[in-house]
């Protein structure tokens, strides 16, 4: 398969033409978009809608799939394959949520500068959003390049947290916004995980911040002064010129690189329009730079 990458930019974001992934994906084709991704880290594929299976498939060819999908899980009947992330504002009936479901209250933290998994101790690799349904208007997805963010930075703040470690929590971003409203066995899946705020993207070999609205503590700071911290470094990092802004196309696949970026969804009218959007998580194969859990 002879594909073409055409950069938006000298060092992230690209759009790959040629590819279509409802076709058997062979390993040098594969290899070529592992390699756009190393460089670029965000990778734009248009296309058609294409069903589950063959998103399932085409992601496998890049890892293991994420098995645990959906943080809410209490009392809901999935719309979509187990393998798949439902990032979308329908029920399995495919109704819109009504505004007080606690499916949409939870969702509205996707509108927060984050990173997929980052709370769980085998974490996201690569995120594949695919587009079946968009909006007339809103609903982009934003990326932000943690490794540009972290070559800014000035000599005393690099030096200041190359060793300091966060704590990722799913509960900290959500409570964010005032949303507490997980089952005991919800809040009892996901304990916090701690990972350091600087580390190596192995694709590209630069150094990398590890950001996300998941972070709330820094370890040997108070809490007061990790969130400062965390803050200072979340603005700096999602400063306009580290942003690419996806506006979607239906049948577009957006590929992130998680260890590199965070992201977030612009908003929508959401009581008005369906916004059908189906992710296939590539996890680590293994916790790599993770600590233990808190007790």
């Amino acid at each position: 398969m002879k594909i073409s990458i055409k950069p938006f930019g000298d060092d992230f974001a690209t759009e790959i033409t040629g590819l279509n992934i409802q076709e058997p994906l062979d390993d040098a084709t594969r290899d070529e978009v592992i390699s756009a991704l190393d460089l670029y880290a965000t990778v734009v594929i248009r296309g058609e809608p294409v069903s589950e299976q063959a998103q399932i498939n085409f992601a496998r060819r890049f890892g293991a799939l994420d098995t645990i999908n959906g943080v809410l899980t209490t009392d809901i009947k999935r719309r979509v394959r187990p393998e798949l992330t439902d990032a979308s504002n329908m029920d399995a009936e495919n109704n819109l949520f009504d505004l007080e479901d606690r499916r949409r209250l939870f969702n509205l933290g996707n509108r927060l500068w984050h990173t997929d998994s980052s709370f769980k101790r085998v974490a996201a690799k690569y995120s594949m959003l695919h587009a079946h349904t968009i909006v007339p208007d809103g609903g982009e997805t934003q990326i932000c390049d943690l490794r540009a963010a972290y070559d800014a930075l000035d000599e005393k703040m690099k030096l200041q947290i190359t060793e300091m470690v966060a704590v990722h929590s799913i509960h900290t971003s959500r409570a964010i916004l005032g949303f507490d409203d997980f089952s005991e066995e919800e809040r009892l899946a996901l304990p916090p995980i701690c990972r350091p705020l600087v580390r190596e993207h192995r694709g590209s070999g630069r150094k990398t911040l590890f950001l996300a609205a998941h972070a709330g503590q820094v370890l040997g700071l108070t809490m007061a002064e990790g969130r400062l911290l965390i803050r200072e470094l979340m603005e700096h990092a999602t400063q306009r010129k580290f942003i690419y802004t996806h506006k979607w196309r239906v049948g577009d696949l957006l590929i992130w690189d998680n260890r590199c970026t965070m992201h977030r969804v612009r908003p929508f009218n959401e009581a008005l329009h369906k916004r059908d959007m189906r992710r296939a998580t590539v996890m680590e194969t293994k916790p790599g730079e993770v600590y233990e859990a808190l007790n």
